[in-house]
């Protein structure tokens, strides 16, 4: 009887020798990394944790590099904005405005005079107000540029003869200088 006591320990150890190479069986699972949910988990055999971890140096230069990312962008942010303020302004006068002025011209046979400005796609000229059919635009204020100056409006152009000149004074806000953004 006392050996087989001491066959008991090897019985088991050749069972689960056996088991740990069959699919699906726990102890095959587990050696696979598998916890019993279908989804990998990391299983640490004699190694250290400190072998896998990061440092602190990695860490801290991680941190670093990252900063330094940041801080660029913060600078930066005035330049891209800057631009979006221009592109903003340049689809306004050539794209946005055209509906109202067109939707304008066909009501009243022509676009609004440099007198009247925008201000008739909005409310009724004096001498028009009989074939006037709007407001042409949904905002009952004149639209103002990203800088918060009203657009300029003239008919006929200077730049477009036959048709109407829209601009924004851009960031200087100074009329007739190079950073003028209009329909030409």
């Amino acid at each position: 009887m006392p050996g087989d006591a001491n066959l008991l320990p090897a019985m088991m150890i050749s069972k689960r020798f056996r088991d740990s190479n069959i699919p699906n069986s726990p102890t095959f699972l587990l050696r696979q990394g598998f916890g019993g949910h279908g989804r990998p988990q990391t299983v640490w055999r004699n190694s250290s944790v400190a072998s896998r971890a990061f440092t602190l140096l990695e860490i801290m230069i991680a941190l670093a590099i990252l900063a330094l990312l940041v801080g660029l962008a913060v600078t930066n942010l005035d330049t891209i904005f800057g631009n979006a303020q221009g592109t903003t302004a340049k689809l306004f006068v050539s794209e946005s405005i055209k509906l109202p002025l067109s939707s304008y011209r066909i009501a009243m046979g022509d676009y609004p005079s440099t007198a009247e400005g925008l201000q008739a796609l909005i409310t009724a000229p004096a001498s028009k107000a009989e074939s006037w059919r709007g407001p042409y635009f949904s905002d009952p204020k004149l639209p103002v540029d990203p800088w918060g100056e009203p657009y300029v409006y003239k008919y006929p152009g200077v730049h477009n003869p036959k048709g109407y000149d829209i601009y924004s004074k851009g960031p200087d806000k100074q009329d007739g200088t190079a950073d003028d953004i209009g329909n030409w």
